[in-house]
């Protein structure tokens, strides 16, 4: 029983730990919309920072990933957003990371 809760657990997470990263594209044709603002709202504990969202690329149109409170990895870490760049091929999103 309970190695079956852990197995479950840990796909589950493995699932969803792709869907909270960047993305990283070949090209789009046309570049994403303006970016959404909103509220942040409080930090839900010491020591998180606030992760933009940005325009992600779904198969055949952009969609909004939310923003989010995160933990850095380490003392002194900065993250450092995504962005879509223009390049000779097309739009192309360069993920977002932590220095």
């Amino acid at each position: 029983m309970r190695r079956g809760l852990l197995g479950a657990a840990l796909l589950f997470s493995s699932v969803f730990a792709g869907c909270g990263g960047g993305y990283n594209y070949s090209y789009v044709r046309y570049g994403p919309p303006p970016p959404r603002y909103g509220v942040l709202g409080v930090a839900p504990g010491p020591g998180f920072v606030w992760v933009d969202g940005y325009w992600g690329w779904r198969g055949s149109r952009y969609a909004w990933v939310p923003g989010r409170w995160v933990r850095p990895p380490h003392d002194g870490a900065r993250w450092v957003a995504g962005e879509w760049r223009h390049e000779s091929r097309g739009w192309r999103y360069q993920d977002g990371h932590w220095r």
